[in-house]
């Protein structure tokens, strides 16, 4: 049997599968202005949460939210964003569809990107056999690069006949706080209970819509905690800006919509997955 038939005959095994592609689900967000960025107040605001979830002053010193933008009115076209990031579920089927690389890395690798997790911090969240590991079809896909989404996005186009894309930042921004300069897709206060963030969180990635109570005013969900978002804005030589923080952060400063930071475009880290733009 040829790599693409296994695979897809694997992924046929998993729990709700079909055959056809399901149109993911969006929310609109339409064309206009809307406030980007932080004011001091904010970013204050910001260091003070992680100041007092950490019981340090880390975070201010090494400046985390000094190259946000200041507090500004901004402009999007009309676009529609998937409402959950990109499921375990929806990416096998590219997996099965494409024979592209499944969700993974191996010890080497890992320590070669020199981030603060230990390798075996990856195993639970490791592909085997083209397949996601089971019980999380429904968590976001992470483990993927800035090459690996916009791979996944030519292959939804072409499956769906509609144009994706990864958001670019503004647009991410925008859809994820609305458009009147809230500092949380919910409001102006931090709750831990509206976010997958360490604070409350179960200290893992979870099903994606879990907290629905942290949507935004378009009805973006998971746009604040579970992971980081990668974005189309470059920033530097081959990295992108990723959004949203992730379920390890505590604070959560980072969660802010305005919160941003670059990363390598062939990182692949547990904190980072991504969701889509579909064009009008």
């Amino acid at each position: 049997m040829r790599r693409r038939e296994l695979l897809m005959a694997l992924a046929a095994g998993l729990p709700g599968w079909s055959q056809q592609v399901p149109e993911p689900v969006t929310v609109a967000v339409p064309a206009g202005p809307f406030l980007e960025g932080s004011s001091r107040a904010e970013r204050d605001y910001a260091y003070a949460l992680d100041a007092a979830a950490y019981g340090s002053d880390i975070t201010r010193r090494q400046r985390w939210y000094e190259a946000e933008p200041p507090l500004r009115e901004a402009t999007t076209g009309a676009f529609h964003i998937m409402r959950d990031p990109v499921t375990n579920r929806l990416y096998a089927r590219f997996i099965a569809a494409t024979g592209h690389r499944a969700p993974g890395i191996d010890q080497k690798s890992w320590r070669r990107q020199r981030l603060i997790h230990p390798f075996s911090a990856t195993l639970r969240f490791q592909w085997r056999e083209g397949r996601p590991p089971p019980g999380r079809e429904d968590h976001p896909v992470v483990l993927v690069s800035w090459d690996d989404a916009v791979a996944f996005a030519r292959w939804l186009s072409q499956a769906t006949g509609a144009r994706w894309r990864l958001p670019h930042e503004r647009e991410w921004e925008k859809a994820a706080r609305g458009t009147d300069g809230r500092w949380y897709p919910w409001g102006r206060d931090f709750d831990p209970n509206r976010l997958n963030s360490a604070d409350a969180g179960p200290f893992d990635t979870v099903p994606v819509g879990r907290y629905p109570q942290g949507a935004s005013p378009f009805g973006l969900r998971d746009a604040a905690g579970q992971v980081y978002e990668w974005t189309t804005t470059p920033a530097g030589s081959d990295r992108f800006i990723v959004k949203g923080g992730a379920w390890d952060d505590r604070g959560c400063g980072v969660c802010r919509p305005a919160a941003r930071h670059a990363r390598p475009r062939q990182l692949r880290h547990i904190l980072v997955g991504f969701r889509l733009v579909r064009e009008p």
